[in-house]
């Protein structure tokens, strides 16, 4: 395995159509990835239930985030994290369409 390096706010496309997830690092039971939302949001009644655990933390921009049975939905602002447990169903309902929402989201195998 080598030494490897980047910066989490390069290359990054404000006004790209899709959201944008790069993966930095994969190695056995972890996978760390920068994703950049520019207004997206999980389709209309869509709930993730991954079977691994995720924590991330908002680098910058801003998100609302809902998790099921949870009252309500929790907003997100720079240096806001989450650790949601595997099989947690949760949906990101908006990010912010007027500049780039940037997450760290790192993915552990279920714990």
């Amino acid at each position: 395995m080598s030494v490897s390096g980047g910066n989490l706010f390069s290359a990054i496309r404000p006004d790209a159509p899709d959201e944008e997830i790069r993966e930095l690092l994969m190695l056995p039971g972890v996978r760390i990835e920068r994703i950049v939302s520019t207004g997206q949001s999980s389709p209309e009644g869509f709930w993730y239930d991954q079977d691994f655990a995720e924590w991330v933390v908002l680098l910058v921009g801003a998100a609302q985030v809902s998790i099921e049975g949870e009252d309500a939905p929790r907003h997100l602002g720079a240096g806001d994290y989450l650790f949601i447990p595997a099989r947690t169903k949760h949906r990101v309902d908006w990010t912010d369409p007027s500049d780039a929402t940037i997450w760290l989201a790192i993915h552990l195998a279920a714990v």
